[in-house]
């Protein structure tokens, strides 16, 4: 059997960006060759950030509609919406009651996010976000998950649990996830402030480049990107962060390595380069953009494809709670009723 692997992003906006798309995507369609793999929209850990109702429900859709689009086979992998399936809210709550509260509290995420917003703003979701993330992967019994630096520590508390579970309760339990980790890719950084990620939360909305974006509003923040003073086209992160950051998306979506592009440019203006890189950026999300924007606009067909997964996903998911719930020593409900 192939391994399986687990992954998922959350709806917090209204379209993934370039660096979610190399970050992630690109690797998740990689990864279906090779890997059982399961996908989610993991729209309760959207609640955290309180969204207005409608809103959630548009960015659940675009963003699984930009999984399909990016190539993520729903024949191939399941693809889902983690509300969908409520095995995860359940086994949230068991893996809770197995977890410290020094524990919880030392998760970085956490301590970042509640001193931007204060203790009024902070709510037990946020606190508890790790012990839910830690029920979507142990829930499928998964033995890989792609992580970065910012998930690793949520990962360790999941395989924290997992070996906490089989210890009390039996080996065998649950299974005790590895971190995945995918092949080198091109760390895409803000166009207005190229020393920070490319992010959801950018402070400027020219800092990104958004896969649903009108394709001349992409080009237009490229253009604008920050750069530097300087006039030579060159690869340094340190001096040129914002030169060096056009470059790496140049040679992640043309193909020419950052070397051979610089020999390219050699004795050219800023200008030419970003000329050049909002062509090839504008032409490859062009037909991501117009397949995401089919699916948005067919939420029927798009719906039957997440219900599919979300049958399939919860097959998966009841197995594992009716072993954890027998295991922890719960009545089972009498059959039929």
């Amino acid at each position: 059997m192939k391994p399986r692997v687990f992954s998922a992003m959350q709806p917090t906006s209204d379209s993934l960006q370039l660096g979610n798309y190399l970050g992630a995507l690109v690797q998740w369609v990689k990864l279906q060759d090779t890997h059982d793999a399961i996908y989610g929209v993991v729209d309760l850990h959207a609640l955290t950030v309180a969204p207005e109702p409608q809103q959630l429900r548009d960015r659940t859709r675009a963003t699984a509609a930009q999984f399909l689009a990016a190539g993520v086979d729903p024949e191939r992998s399941i693809v889902f919406v983690q509300s969908h399936v409520p095995e995860h809210a359940e086994l949230a709550w068991l893996l809770s009651t197995y977890t410290g509260m020094g524990e919880a509290g030392r998760m970085t995420q956490f301590k970042d996010k509640s001193a931007k917003v204060g203790e009024s703003g902070t709510n037990v979701g946020l606190f508890t976000y790790p012990i839910l993330m830690a029920a979507d992967i142990l829930l499928y019994d998964t033995d890989l998950v792609p992580v970065g630096e910012d998930q690793r520590q949520h990962l360790e508390l999941s395989r924290d649990l997992a070996e906490r579970l089989n210890t009390r309760l039996g080996e065998g339990t649950v299974v005790v996830p590895d971190a995945h980790i995918v092949e080198a890719t091109a760390k895409i950084y803000d166009l207005q402030e190229p020393t920070k990620k490319m992010s959801k939360s950018s402070v400027s909305p020219k800092g990104t480049i958004e896969i649903l974006e009108d394709p001349k509003k992409i080009a237009k923040n490229i253009k604008s990107a920050a750069t530097d003073s300087d006039t030579v086209i060159a690869f340094d992160r340190e001096s040129k962060a914002g030169v060096s950051n056009l470059l790496t998306i140049y040679s992640a979506l043309d193909g020419r390595s950052v070397e051979q592009l610089v020999a390219d440019y050699e004795g050219k203006m800023y200008g030419h380069l970003k000329v050049d890189v909002a062509d090839v950026v504008v032409e490859y999300l062009t037909p991501i953009r117009e397949a995401a924007l089919d699916w948005i606009e067919s939420p029927d067909r798009l719906d039957a494809v997440l219900a599919d997964g979300a049958a399939k996903a919860r097959t998966i998911a009841s197995a594992t709670l009716d072993r954890l719930y027998d295991r922890v020593g719960l009545v089972p409900p009498t059959p039929g009723r």
